[in-house]
């Protein structure tokens, strides 16, 4: 049998699939086609909007022209892309002494002794049964040579402690109720059994088959743009396409993209639900259900559509992820499954030790000049900066103010922006075209704010859980950082629980605030405290 020329494979096979059909109204040429807007897929060729994906390498691509490009690429690579092994976690103060399983994979087996000291040491704690040991390094799961170049590429030459405890357990199909504190890797815990699980699944079995495999729920969208850029980064090069489902977007883009095939969708419940009761999309192959800042997804309205959706699904393994989480969070997860395991990692519930917290006591009238102050002062400012403030109109009004006294350019983002305008102000921030961004707690929970080593809390949040939050977007995988806490007499409620958390860090406490008579009220925090809940999304 003849095999055919280099030539021939880029000349052949040119047309892109959507769904069972072929459109004729695919582009032929890259120049006819638009440029992303931020989140969407970018061709793999000329980085303009990749409305396609080519059948044979799962490539997003925007044209023909492009898909003959990529084919010429792959019919003339020969030599694979050869990266040195990923590093295994070094021990520090204790050595910990493992049996190698003899393969290539660099398996390690820890016996219970062990086992228990790791954990001991990395405040990794858990409760269940049958829940393997920690890894010590990625390549212990037996990970294609592909993913494991994607893990080192999207920063992670060793797993963090949550990643050690939660991935060998999302590995092994036990659903998990994790926590960790802000900055910790979370993410990467949940996508990569993921993009591991849904890329084995397409190898060995139903190719073909495009059904999704997996989803992941956030309750903002700038939270599912951050996961899906994410897990296309883990799953680049691997039979892994996602589709990215959130208000603001053209539904039918949203939906076209689904019916070409994805094995994650990432999105927020409220559009998801809105596309499945006007859509025919099929759910019943979803294998894995996380849900992002789960705590977060059980209140605030979400909990119901969180539960319609889940009931769709077939009884999938579900991963849930915080950084707080309380009892009554523990009792609501075992209505979705039985027998799941809980990891916590570090003190539950804890700002995250690396944010050093600064509290300023600042009456109600004197705080707008104190934050022109710091933003003026050379040695205060580390741009760029995050100011949390508890209402959009004041996220408008502040930003301006910030502009036209301080000179400093600051842009709001909040829940009234549209789509389009929010990415644009995340993109301009995270690039450095502006050093400040004034934000309601739309940022406040799970995104990665790259760059970002200081928070200014101007408006204390509702709940000492949107605080631990709020200030965790100063660190990121163990970075140090630093949150300007602004407190008056406007958060009394706050202030007993506010002062346990700065004791326990050993930060410096305002005198006003522990000689307030209002240190005697008892809240709980952890419990929900009986506080409302501020609209921010």
């Amino acid at each position: 049998m003849e095999h055919p020329s280099n030539d021939d494979q880029c000349k052949s096979s040119v047309v892109v699939t959507c769904g069972n059909q072929v459109t004729d109204k695919v582009k032929e040429r890259s120049r006819d086609q638009r440029e992303p807007l931020p989140g969407e897929p970018k061709c793999v060729i000329c980085n303009r909007y990749g409305e396609y994906i080519c059948d044979q390498t799962d490539d997003d691509i925007c044209s023909l022209e492009c898909k003959q490009t990529v084919l010429c690429r792959v019919a003339n690579t020969q030599l694979p892309v050869n990266l040195p092994p990923p590093k295994r976690l070094t021990a520090t103060d204790e050595c910990f002494y493992v049996r190698d399983s003899g393969s290539q994979s660099g398996s390690v087996f820890l016996s219970s002794d062990q086992t228990e000291l790791l954990r001991s040491r990395l405040e990794i704690h858990v409760k269940g049964d049958l829940v393997p040991p920690p890894i010590l390094s990625f390549s212990s799961c037996n990970f294609p040579q592909k993913l494991l170049q994607n893990i080192e590429a999207a920063g992670f030459e060793m797993p963090t402690p949550v990643q050690m405890q939660a991935i060998p357990a999302a590995l092994s199909g036990k659903s998990l109720l994790v926590s960790a504190e802000t900055g910790s890797g979370k993410t990467a815990s949940f996508l990569v059994p993921i993009v591991y699980l849904c890329a084995n699944f397409r190898f060995e079995q139903f190719r073909d088959r495009k059904k999704p495999l997996a989803m992941v729920l956030t309750p903002t969208r700038e939270l599912c743009i951050q996961v899906e850029e994410q897990a296309k980064l883990l799953g680049k090069g691997l039979p892994f396409k996602t589709a990215l489902v959130v208000g603001g977007d053209a539904m039918a883009r949203q939906l076209h993209r689904i019916q070409q095939g994805v094995e994650l969708i990432v999105g927020t419940p409220g559009r998801l639900i809105d596309l499945l009761t006007k859509n025919d999309i099929q759910l019943d192959d979803v294998k894995i259900f996380a849900l992002d800042e789960v705590d977060c997804m059980f209140q605030r309205g979400f909990r119901d559509q969180v539960m319609q959706i889940f009931r769709a699904l077939s009884q999938p393994q579900v991963l849930l992820y915080s950084a707080t989480v309380s009892q009554d969070i523990e009792n609501m997860v075992s209505s979705m499954a039985k027998d799941v395991a809980v990891v916590s990692v570090g003190k539950p519930n804890r700002p995250n030790k690396v944010v050093k917290q600064l509290p300023i006591w600042v009456e109600s009238k004197q705080k707008k000049q104190k934050l022109f102050d710091i933003l003026m002062s050379k040695q205060h400012f580390m741009p760029p900066v995050v100011v949390y403030v508890g209402s959009r109109l004041g996220a408008d009004l502040l930003s301006n103010a910030i502009t036209v006294t301080v000179g400093v350019k600051a842009l709001s983002i909040h829940g009234e922006k549209s789509m389009k305008e929010r990415r644009d102000i995340m993109r301009s921030f995270l690039m450095g075209e502006v050093p400040v961004i004034v934000a309601t707690g739309i940022l406040g929970r799970g995104v990665d704010l790259v760059g970002v080593r200081q928070v200014i809390l101007f408006d204390m949040p509702n709940s000492m859980k949107e605080y631990v939050h709020q200030i965790g977007r100063a660190s990121r995988l163990g970075e140090e950082g630093t949150a300007i806490v602004f407190v008056s007499e406007e958060n009394k409620n706050l202030f007993p629980d506010l002062v346990e958390i700065l004791r326990s860090s050993g930060a410096a406490i305002p005198r006003e605030l522990v000689n307030s008579r209002y240190m005697t009220v008892t809240r709980p925090y952890s419990k929900g405290g009986g506080q409302k809940k501020r609209k921010h999304e």
